[in-house]
């Protein structure tokens, strides 16, 4: 059989009566969190008992989050790596061309999100549609991938900090101790206050990347303190391909070949949108909303900024190098602050730290959010304890956010040498989980077409419908899977063990946690036909009906609504 979400925790034996089967009537009667929660346990006792997020992400939320999840650190630190291993032509189209998988992976998740915007939405999507064994892998991966990297982000703004006079001054841990009481703050009263929090965050991210790519296009062109026009000069010296582990064509290609897999982890939480479709107003509104817009924001923060950096600063900067050799914190890696630098304006780059560090801190915040909701999703497909079902009643599921929380604790390793060194380790086993994600997402997405089209629902019925399908699936699929079985092509010539791990130590972990629930629950494929592609949808719909139309009743609201 497939499976079915209210086999877990709700008995379907006790919702013989109609008041409990009629979704549309709870939710007239007891209002839609109710409403969505009877149809997913399978009873209203149940739903009663445990509470349901609530719907508390207006439409401006859900846009910025969308946007905060496009641009991270990697946008500001991490792509300079990329920079002086590969040279500007491949660093732009590096990211170019991971920017259509991405743009891809996002159409499909998109359109189950829109059919079914559930909590935590991706370990429910590979259960419902793949396999049991799925859904459990996945989820747990990303939980435990989302607690690390939240101890991560603490971390780098806590050393962030230490840029500016006075701070050093300060022990290391009380910045770490006054981090965590933020996010954890941000995470514990009401999902709105999060969704506040991002909107805030993504704010000054999409301000800062405009004008730096504002900066770069004045800077390029002879407007700055120096007035020397740069032009596209650093693509002729020292060139547009720099040799990577090789020499020559070779080289060039493994230069190229070495942004692909950097670009897919500076993408890292562009699906982070609909794990939150489940607590978005107006979902079947907002959503493709946010999806559609995915394809403009990597073409202009990512594949400009690509460009711009390319055309600011040679791949060969001893500032720049220096600055990764030795493990430089904050803004000492970034290719922006290095080119701010050069082109004599001295008040900048203090400004990109703060920017820096906001982004280090909105990513903390995500994380945080992100990883609760994931420990959710696999509650309600029972493949975590039923416990962590509780919501408050703002609709925060609180055992979630607390037991995702105290893995922050680990932060306080990176205070000493030792301990530093084993905290690094647990970062190196998640590298490489964004990509499992991804292609499972494109799996769980084929599936569901498959579904759809066994059990005689027209796709062009769909609020929302991605192009080109199966297809732009496959495309994805195909894309990941190479960057994944080739990314540590680097650790092999002369053999690098630490290299090695990072680049593949989380396929086993993935493997050994998809094999261990498949066996331990006798899981199997779930069959086209029997795809659980109903189940929760019946209250989704009937919330549709109450969520008020936006009407602009001036330009300025106009130009909002489109933004927003």
């Amino acid at each position: 059989m497939g499976y079915k979400m209210g086999d877990y925790p709700g008995d379907r034996s006790s919702s013989d009566s109609p008041t409990y089967r009629d979704s549309t009537r709870i939710v007239e009667e007891k209002g839609i969190g109710l409403g969505e929660a009877a149809d997913a346990y399978g009873d209203l006792r149940s739903a009663e008992e445990y509470g349901y997020v609530t719907r508390g992400l207006k439409s401006r939320h859900v846009q910025f989050i969308a946007l905060g999840g496009t641009i991270g650190t990697g946008l500001f630190l991490g792509i300079g790596r990329a920079f002086t291993q590969a040279g500007p032509l491949s660093l732009f189209l590096g990211y170019s061309f991971t920017g259509v998988a991405v743009y891809a992976m996002m159409m499909s998740l998109g359109e189950m999100a829109t059919w079914l915007p559930l909590p935590g939405a991706i370990p429910q999507f590979c259960t419902r549609y793949v396999d049991g064994a799925m859904g459990f892998a996945v989820g747990w991966n990303n939980w435990y991938q989302s607690s690390i990297t939240l101890c991560a982000e603490i971390s780098a703004a806590s050393l962030i900090i230490q840029y500016w006079n006075g701070a050093q001054d300060i022990d290391v841990a009380a910045w770490i101790s006054l981090l965590i009481v933020l996010v954890i703050a941000l995470n514990t009263f009401a999902v709105s206050i999060y969704g506040e929090a991002e909107f805030i965050f993504a704010s000054i991210k999409i301000i800062t990347i405009v004008g730096l790519i504002i900066f770069a296009f004045i800077i390029d062109l002879g407007g700055g303190p120096t007035q020397d026009r740069l032009g596209f000069r650093y693509w002729n010296d020292p060139g547009a391909m720099k040799a990577y582990k090789g020499t020559g064509s070779a080289g060039r290609f493994l230069g190229f070949f070495s942004v692909l897999a950097n670009a897919t982890f500076s993408y890292g939480g562009v699906e982070f949108v609909a794990v939150a479709a489940g607590e978005a107003k107006d979902p079947r509104r907002n959503m493709p909303k946010a999806i559609r817009r995915v394809f403009w924001r990597i073409l202009f923060f990512y594949v400009l900024g690509s460009l711009a950096i390319g055309v600011l600063i040679p791949y060969n900067e001893p500032l720049l190098l220096g600055a990764i050799e030795d493990g430089a914190p904050g803004g000492a890696v970034s290719p922006w602050v290095i080119a701010i630098y050069r082109a004599g304006v001295p008040v900048l780059p203090s400004i990109i730290n703060a920017v820096i560090l906001t982004s280090a801190s909105s990513a903390a915040n995500a994380h945080l959010y992100i990883g609760s909701r994931y420990l959710y999703a696999l509650a309600q497909c029972g493949e975590a304890p039923h416990f962590l079902l509780k919501c408050s009643k703002r609709g925060v599921p609180y055992f979630c956010v607390a037991i995702t929380a105290s893995l922050s604790l680990l932060t306080y390793m990176s205070c000493s040498s030792g301990a530093e060194e084993v905290f690094q380790w647990f970062q190196d086993i998640v590298a490489v989980s964004t990509l499992l994600t991804w292609m499972s997402i494109s799996i769980a997405y084929i599936r569901f077409h498959a579904a759809l089209k066994t059990q005689g629902i027209d796709r062009s019925t769909l609020v929302f419908r991605s192009p080109f399908q199966p297809y732009t699936a496959y495309f994805s699929l195909g894309f990941f899977s190479i960057i994944v079985l080739f990314s540590g092509f680097y650790a092999f010539d002369p053999f690098d063990g630490h290299g090695f791990v990072t680049a593949y130590v989380g396929i086993p972990i993935y493997l050994a946690l998809y094999a261990f629930w498949r066996i331990y629950k006798g899981t199997k494929f779930v069959k086209a036909h029997e795809a659980d592609i109903q189940s929760g949808k019946a209250a989704l719909d009937a919330a549709d009906a109450h969520w008020p139309p936006r009407v602009a009743r001036n330009w300025i609201e106009r130009v909002w609504f489109w933004i927003a």
